[in-house]
């Protein structure tokens, strides 16, 4: 079953910069093996969009890197609400992978729970990637 996967920019994909210093945006560094493996979800067939706290105006620069990059996506969501702690209430399954600096495990979460994931869309259980 494919995806809809939403990649946060800062902290998971380049440096984490925060929005009072757009001016490095631009030249952010990118976090080893983001590309390949940010790639490898889409190639797969998933929906990849990334989701920002980088303010609307800053969308031509954010663009703009993730292209220079050759980061393969569907989408752009910027003005993403600030400081963390996220919950995302939805009629539709939600799951959440947390990034620790290490790509291949959060796609190996991925891959690795198709068949809980398949089957929690079928009943009410509650998947543990522990």
């Amino acid at each position: 079953m494919k995806k809809n996967i939403l990649i946060d920019i800062d902290g998971t994909v380049s440096e984490d910069i925060p929005n009072e210093e757009s001016h490095r945006f631009a030249d952010a560094k990118m976090i080893d093996n983001a590309v390949e493996y940010v790639n490898k979800l889409y190639d797969d067939g998933n929906t990849v969009t990334f989701f920002t706290a980088r303010q609307e105006k800053h969308r031509a620069v954010t663009t703009e890197w993730l292209n220079k990059h050759g980061f393969k996506y569907n989408g752009l969501i910027m003005d993403k609400p600030r400081g963390g702690n996220y919950i995302w209430i939805d009629n539709l399954q939600v799951d959440g992978v947390l990034y620790n600096n290490d790509w291949n495990k959060v796609c190996s979460n991925i891959m690795n729970n198709k068949d809980k994931i398949e089957k929690q869309l079928n009943n009410t259980s509650t998947i543990n990637y522990n």
